[in-house]
């Protein structure tokens, strides 16, 4: 796949240099010419070639953790601390008496 990558690289230069080097030709047209014929979907290409391995580096690392998460024994002391949990509506906030106070409308 490198390969196929590195010769496609290989004639986009070429032509950016003929479009430079051309009488009638210009150093922003062979930028241009770079960038849009081989950099940019080169770039796309070898991004979607290589998602699949992507995926599976990511499948064996939670693999891994799954495996040395179910290897720790049970009596095991837990290395982080141990927090309070937030209220039942994640907020943050106490909660908030649910009636009015005697007297007074809410």
């Amino acid at each position: 796949m490198y390969l196929i990558a590195i010769a496609w690289i290989y004639v986009v230069l070429m032509m950016a240099v003929a479009e430079a080097t051309s009488s009638q030709g210009t150093v922003l047209g062979a930028l241009i010419t770079f960038m849009f014929y081989g950099a940019l979907p080169l770039g796309i290409v070898l991004y979607i070639f290589a998602t699949p391995a992507r995926k599976r580096l990511i499948r064996d690392r939670m693999a891994r953790e799954d495996a040395e998460g179910a290897a720790l024994p049970l009596s095991a002391p837990m290395t982080a601390p141990m927090t309070t949990s937030p209220a039942p509506d994640c907020s943050g906030h106490p909660p908030r008496d649910a009636t009015a106070p005697e007297g007074k409308e809410v």
